[in-house]
């Protein structure tokens, strides 16, 4: 499928989940798995139908916007900050959700300190090298589960599953978490992404079912 007929397709299936009345609800749900979602043992694969090649020498990272230190990082770079390993839940919007999930990675916070962003900065931009973008609240970004991850189930991630490099926001919605990750941009004024742009909901809480603007 190309890009366009995988985006068109996309767009017609959230159209319509808001026909059948699929709205954000008034109260969260406290259950692990959110409201309307089913659990998988696989993992699918989502993606807008390019999946590049990012070898390892072409790779970087770029830190920039309202930071006091802006940075690139290449992949030698980025593995010689401190890595850290964490287990979450990982939720899509087409309604599957898969337990337990292994990242391993950098930590957005030890980014954080290491750009030093300026007191207006108040949202991130997310890029990425299949073009990519999404945005998201720099305090939602600074939960300790937020990470820029490269190694899955204890190897690297898979290029399907955006590899070499992908963030993950475990209580977002994963398309929050972008993957082919190539910069993060922080802003004072909040920016839509790719989806949000396409009418996906811009704050993206699977436990009010948010997923539509």
């Amino acid at each position: 499928m190309s890009k366009e007929r995988y985006i068109e397709a996309k767009q017609r299936w959230a159209e319509k989940q808001k026909a059948r009345g699929v709205t954000r609800r008034a109260v969260a749900s406290a259950d692990r798995l959110p409201p309307g979602q089913k659990l998988t043992q696989g993992f699918p694969v989502l993606d807008l139908g390019v999946q590049p090649d990012i070898p390892h020498s072409g790779w970087a990272l770029i830190l920039d916007g309202l930071v006091e230190k802006p940075v690139t990082l290449s992949w030698d770079d980025f593995h010689g900050l401190p890595q850290v390993d964490d287990v979450s839940d990982f939720h899509c919007v087409t309604t599957w959700s898969k337990y337990d999930c292994r990242w391993g990675g950098v930590a957005f916070t030890t980014l954080y300190e290491l750009v030093q962003p300026k007191t207006e900065a108040q949202f991130v931009y997310f890029t990425s090298y299949d073009g990519y973008s999404t945005n998201v609240p720099l305090a939602q970004c600074l939960d300790d589960d937020v990470l820029v991850a490269t190694s899955f189930d204890g190897g690297p991630i898979p290029r399907e599953h955006g590899g070499p490099a992908r963030v993950i926001i475990p209580k977002l919605y994963a398309w929050k978490g972008a993957k082919f990750i190539k910069g993060l941009t922080f802003l004072a004024e909040d920016k839509l992404g790719f989806w949000e742009v396409r009418g996906y909901s811009n704050t993206a809480d699977p436990w009010t079912e948010d997923r539509y603007a």
